[in-house]
């Protein structure tokens, strides 16, 4: 008997009503917390808004998109154990892996902040992964800064 290796959550993905993307919908599927998804979605499109307002010439959706692409990844560094001693390996980062990575990172930043709504932080992460900088680009250049730190390992990568 042949056991998949992942679920079917990719195939059952329905794109998000406002833009019709599965990136959104995937976005929203992350955000949310403890199944409330109307309250997700009505935060996602609340900073969708705002970064409408903020960056003119460009649709709200392209900026995201774009954001979602400069925080991707493209080297990470694993743990491999080699004769007794573990090495950092830096590795490419399959396509997958590179998106929820680029997630978790702008999620991530932006769950650490209190004081204005939670609109307000992720509209202001977004923007400033759309221009190439923020939190969630600094966990990106960290984790690339230590692939290329740990070159040297490259031959361990099988």
């Amino acid at each position: 008997m042949a056991y998949k290796r992942f679920t079917a959550s990719a195939e059952q993905l329905r794109p998000d009503p406002r833009f019709d993307s599965k990136l959104v919908a995937k976005f929203i599927n992350c955000f949310m917390y403890d199944g409330k998804k109307s309250v997700a979605r009505r935060v996602v499109y609340d900073a969708m808004d705002i970064i409408e307002k903020r960056i003119k010439d460009t649709p709200p959706l392209e900026v995201f998109e774009t954001a979602i692409n400069n925080v991707k990844p493209n080297i990470e560094v694993r743990s491999k154990r080699v004769g007794g001693s573990n090495y950092q390996v830096p590795m490419q980062v399959n396509r997958k892996r590179q998106m929820s990575l680029a997630m978790r990172w702008i999620l991530q930043s932006i769950r650490g902040r209190s004081g204005k709504p939670m609109c307000e932080f992720l509209a202001q992460e977004i923007a400033d992964a759309f221009r190439g900088e923020g939190s969630a680009m600094t966990t990106r250049d960290n984790v690339h800064r230590m692939a290329d730190a740990n070159k040297a390992f490259a031959h361990f990568a099988w």
